[in-house]
């Protein structure tokens, strides 16, 4: 496949949405990535995968520029801080600890200790350097890179994944067994959520569509203009949520069934093992906050419209377009400064839009 460099960031998502086609493949036969993250340029890409290598990518080149090995305390949920040449990610292996890490010179800058189970969600603040973490041992975790301790921590039973709203003044934790998202204003992280939202009735309402409730739950999203959730799952839907007041906005249907990706919990509700504990979830926005790109149990993406899309009476929404490729997507990421996605599985594979579909 060719390319050329990524499209400009000027180009309204809207006029481009549907045109995206692959245009780079890079090939890891064997081994699954679990994560995949931009770095605040768009010019880096960084994926984790289950053979304990951290893989960063030039976007802008398309074409792979580092490998990074951490074979002895493996890696998952691999996330750029503010400078693109540091990293943060998650142990699976030997501790449940999170390492800071200088990819410049491979040197670890400092180790972030106080879970006790696997991290199942590392969210970067987008406004400085603070981050949450969450994981299986029921607690989500506030941490500044420059000190080794917790700035603050939270009990919340099965609080397994963490979200910052744009404005990096509120923070939204989802737990799946209760089916709920809390919301904290982040001034006051330990005082009580301002707002709980119970996703019970709206889960069982798409029940006839196989949606599990509170199992399938794999990402938490808000959109870069602040006005939805997303809350992506591992089965024949995702949901978006008025951001405040967690109303329904959208079902997104996809009509070819429940993917077949591992999520937090197992089909028992007990907490997965290894890597499908800490696997990044297949839906996200676009950085204009109008669309939600996300894989399929089929080869290639879909595409809802959430500002525009049709509803039906319940609330379901199907995919304005469906976008071709050659291997299903078990990872969807979306570049913050170009109209460029990315998606992995057991293939890393860079989109960008067609000229000649225009």
């Amino acid at each position: 496949m060719g390319a050329d460099n990524a499209a400009p960031a000027a180009a309204k998502v809207s006029d481009v949405i549907s045109t995206y086609r692959p245009t780079r493949l890079f090939k890891s036969p064997g081994v699954q990535c679990t994560s995949l993250d931009f770095d605040t340029s768009g010019e880096l890409m960084l994926l984790a995968r289950t053979d304990d290598t951290l893989q960063i990518y030039n976007t802008k080149a398309g074409a792979h520029a580092k490998e990074l090995k951490s074979q002895k305390y493996g890696c998952a949920l691999a996330r750029f801080t503010h400078h693109a040449n540091s990293i943060i990610y998650a142990s699976t292996k030997v501790d449940d600890g999170i390492r800071y890490l200088s990819t410049h010179d491979n040197s670890y800058i400092r180790y972030f200790k106080g879970h006790t189970k696997r991290v199942t969600a590392l969210t970067m603040c987008p406004s400085n350097d603070t981050f949450l973490s969450a994981s299986l041992d029921d607690t989500v975790k506030l941490w500044d890179l420059r000190s080794a301790s917790p700035q603050g921590s939270l009990n919340l039973y099965g609080a397994y994944l963490t979200a910052y709203d744009p404005s990096a003044s509120v923070i939204a934790i989802a737990s799946p067994p209760t089916q709920s998202i809390l919301l904290y204003d982040l001034r006051n992280f330990d005082k009580p959520p301002f707002a709980t939202f119970d996703l019970q009735e709206i889960e069982r309402r798409f029940s006839h569509y196989a949606q599990k409730q509170g199992e399938g739950w794999t990402s938490l999203e808000f959109s870069n203009n602040g006005k939805y959730i997303l809350l992506g799952t591992n089965g024949p839907g995702h949901f978006v949520l008025d951001a405040f007041e967690g109303k329904l906005e959208a079902y997104l249907y996809r009509a070819h069934g429940p993917t077949p990706f591992p999520s937090i919990l197992q089909s028992n509700g007990a907490p997965a093992s290894h890597h499908t504990s800490s696997l990044q979830g297949d839906a996200c926005f676009t950085s204009d906050g109008r669309y939600v790109v996300s894989g399929s149990a089929q080869p290639g993406l879909l595409v809802w419209d959430v500002d525009q899309g049709q509803k039906n009476r319940e609330g379901r929404m199907d995919p304005i377009t469906d976008l071709p490729a050659p291997k299903i997507s078990t990872i969807v990421g979306v570049n913050p400064r170009y109209n460029l996605l990315a998606t992995a599985g057991t293939e890393v594979v860079l989109w960008l839009p067609d000229p000649d579909l225009a």
